[in-house]
């Protein structure tokens, strides 16, 4: 982020759809650097529309998600890509001609394919994805410096004016991230191997922890190691998104759930029959992977990889 707040908001009215981890750090960011004139938001629960006004990242916390989007120069959807279709319903009507929509799901080609069909002639429509955040959720969760050197994809569709793009890449960047631009497919499958199936793992291998009827749940708390306290950091997101991601991106998954298992039998192989320099060449290349992450500047050679308790990156 840059030091000192814009002289002129990028968005004169901004609309948030749903109040979450994401949503609550947008509008921190652009409080803080000036980026929004008005901040509108709505989220499903009334405790959640609360909970943001106690907070007071919004300007205006609205009932209906049709409310918080009319007039706004930006709506950004940050709900479940299973509500996606239905709000993008329930708000077309009320879009502003010449405004921007949005979201920040996981997943590109199944929002396109839910929300497209509902957006109006002369709104344009730019689905992205912000490649950050935590295992926490809900209002209280965000803080402004969440996208600092993170990336943020935007798939924008044939036809969009190159100058809503610009536009939406140069609000990203002011809020501190990097921003290329992808097909959605090509999102998808990028996605599926840097997150999707990681937490897919993620989720299983603590399963097998809690199933496994000679380690207790004590044992597995108190002599929890490196590893283990990872996968658990990961299990531990919100599991209506992952549902969501899961079944909207269920090719591109299933299809590196596939390689992955080709691996595992190569290694569980290497294991079975003592072939130690094989384990040892696998090992050595996957670790050169880990090297290039944090050379890229994604993350730290810190033993908790660079993330402060309770705010991990």
């Amino acid at each position: 982020m840059s030091a000192g707040a814009q002289a002129a908001p990028i968005y004169p009215r901004v609309a948030l759809i749903g109040l979450g981890l994401i949503a609550s750090s947008m509008a921190r960011a652009m409080k803080a650097e000036g980026l929004a004139g008005h901040i509108a938001g709505h989220a499903r629960t009334a405790a959640t529309r609360e909970a943001a006004l106690e907070i007071g990242f919004c300007d205006s916390i609205h009932d209906t998600a049709a409310d918080a989007v009319r007039d706004a120069d930006l709506v950004v959807l940050a709900v479940p890509v299973g509500a996606m279709e239905a709000v993008a319903a329930e708000i077309a009507p009320c879009l502003k001609p010449g405004a921007t929509l949005t979201d920040v799901g996981s997943v590109k080609q199944a929002v396109v394919d839910a929300v497209g069909p509902h957006v109006p002639q002369g709104v344009h429509f730019i689905p992205g994805h912000p490649i950050a955040g935590t295992e926490h959720s809900g209002p209280h969760s965000g803080f402004a410096t969440l996208f600092e050197n993170r990336w943020w994809l935007l798939t924008p569709l044939p036809g969009t004016p190159t100058e809503a793009v610009a536009r939406l890449r140069s609000l990203c960047e002011a809020m501190g991230s990097n921003v290329d631009l992808m097909d959605p497919p090509h999102h998808d499958l990028v996605l599926a191997v840097t997150s999707h199936t990681p937490h897919l793992i993620a989720y299983t291998m603590v399963g097998v922890a809690e199933h496994l009827r000679r380690v207790s749940n004590s044992e597995i708390i108190k002599y929890s190691a490196g590893g283990f306290r990872d996968l658990t950091r990961i299990a531990a997101s919100d599991p209506t998104m992952w549902r969501d991601v899961f079944l909207t991106n269920k090719e591109a998954t299933l299809d590196i759930l596939g390689r992955f298992t080709e691996e595992l039998f190569a290694l569980q192989r290497a294991i079975r029959i003592g072939d130690g320099q094989a384990l040892f060449d696998y090992f050595t290349r996957t670790r050169a992977i880990r090297r290039g992450i944090i050379e890229a500047g994604q993350d730290t050679a810190a033993p908790d990889f660079g993330r402060s308790k309770g705010t991990a990156a």
